[in-house]
C-alpha cells in the first residue's frame, strides 16, 4: 500500500476527488499526462556551502499535494518515484535525471520534478534539450539568486547551473525575485555576459504588474518551449524558513506574485517546472513544503 499519496476520501464522483485518487506509480506516460520525478539529491547544496536536507524533501511535497482537489477533467498523474545521489556522484544523478525526462516529455507528458537541491536545475534543462533539441528552450526561474556561478576545477553545485546552461546555446532565462544582497557585482556581470535577463525583487509589486506583464510575454515570444524553476529561497523567511539559504527580505505569495505567476503558467509553451531547496530539516509545520506543493498544484489546475 502507497503510504505517501492519500488523503481524504470522499468517494468515486469526479466532483470530490482529490490528486491522491489520479496518481498512477509508473506507467506509461501519454499525451498531456503529468509526470513526476522526486530529485532526493543535495550533494550540490553541499559543494556550495549550504545547508544540506533537501534530499529528504521529495516525499514530504508529495505528502502535501496528494489532499489537494482536482479541477480539471481528465487529469493524470504519474509518479516515478525519487532519483538519489550514491557516493556523491551528482553528476550521474544529474544524468539520470535529464535521461528519465527527456523519455516520457518525448511521449507528450509534462515533467514536475520535485528537489532536493537547485542543482536540479541543470539535470532538468538538460532532459528538456534532449527531448527538444531544435527549439529554444526558455527558462524562468523564480530565485533570489543567479545561480551562474564559474564551477571550482570544473565541480558543479547548486549555484552553478545557469553558468553550466550558458555554454550552450538555443536558450534564453529570465530570473525573477533577485536579490541584490544575494548576488555579488560578478555575478550581475556574469549574468549580463550570458545574456541573463532579470526581474528584481524589488519590482514585484501590484501596481508594476503592467509592465511586469510585458516583460514576461515579449520572453515568452521569443522561446518555442518554457521551463520554469522554482528555489524556495526566494520567499520571505517568514512563508519558507525551510530552505538551504534563507532569503529574510525575499518576496510573498501575495496577490502581484500569484497574479504573475499565474499569468505564466496559462502558457502552452510550458513542459516542465521543478521546486527546489526545500529544507525539512529547517522548516516549520511543513510551511515551506506546503507552499511548494501549492505552487506545483497551481499549474494542475491551470493547465
Amino acid at each position: 500500500m502507497n503510504t505517501i499519496w492519500q488523503g481524504r476520501n470522499d468517494g468515486d464522483d469526479p466532483l470530490v476527488a482529490r490528486l491522491f485518487q489520479s496518481v498512477t506509480m509508473n506507467g506509461v506516460v501519454e499525451e498531456k499526462d503529468f509526470f513526476l520525478h522526486g530529485f532526493a539529491v543535495d550533494e550540490g547544496v553541499r559543494r556550495n556551502k549550504g545547508r544540506t536536507g533537501a534530499a529528504q524533501a521529495p516525499d514530504i511535497i508529495r505528502k502535501s499535494m496528494a489532499n489537494f482537489p482536482v479541477t480539471t477533467p481528465h487529469f493524470s498523474l504519474k509518479d516515478f518515484g525519487n532519483i538519489a545521489c550514491k557516493d556523491g556522484n551528482l553528476e550521474q544523478s544529474q544524468n539520470d535525471l535529464a535521461v528519465a525526462v527527456a523519455q516520457k516529455l518525448m511521449a507528450g507528458g509534462k515533467s514536475i520534478v520535485l528537489g532536493g537541491g537547485h542543482e536540479v536545475t541543470f539535470a532538468h534543462y538538460s532532459g528538456i534539450k534532449t527531448a527538444f533539441p531544435n527549439q529554444k528552450i526558455g527558462i524562468i526561474n523564480f530565485d533570489a539568486h543567479f545561480d551562474n556561478r564559474t564551477p571550482v576545477n570544473g565541480e558543479a553545485t547548486s549555484g552553478t547551473g545557469f553558468y553550466q546552461i550558458g555554454q550552450g546555446d538555443h536558450w534564453a532565462s529570465l530570473h525573477i525575485g533577485i536579490q541584490r544582497n544575494s548576488n555579488t557585482l560578478l555575478l550581475f556581470d556574469t549574468a549580463h555576459q550570458l545574456g541573463m535577463k532579470y526581474i528584481l525583487a524589488d519590482e514585484l509589486f501590484f501596481e508594476n504588474l503592467p509592465n511586469l506583464y510585458l516583460k514576461i510575454d515579449a520572453f515568452l515570444a521569443e522561446i518555442d518551449v518554457l521551463y520554469i524553476t522554482i528555489c524556495m529561497d526566494v520567499f520571505n523567511a517568514a512563508i519558507a524558513p525551510g530552505v538551504s539559504a534563507l532569503a529574510y527580505n525575499g518576496i510573498f505569495t501575495d496577490a502581484a506574485f500569484m497574479h504573475l505567476y499565474r499569468h505564466i503558467l496559462q502558457s502552452d509553451k510550458l513542459k516542465a517546472l521543478d521546486v527546489a531547496e526545500v529544507n525539512p530539516l529547517y522548516d516549520i509545520d511543513n510551511r515551506t513544503a506546503r507552499l511548494a506543493a501549492s505552487l506545483v498544484n497551481e499549474w494542475f489546475m491551470h493547465s
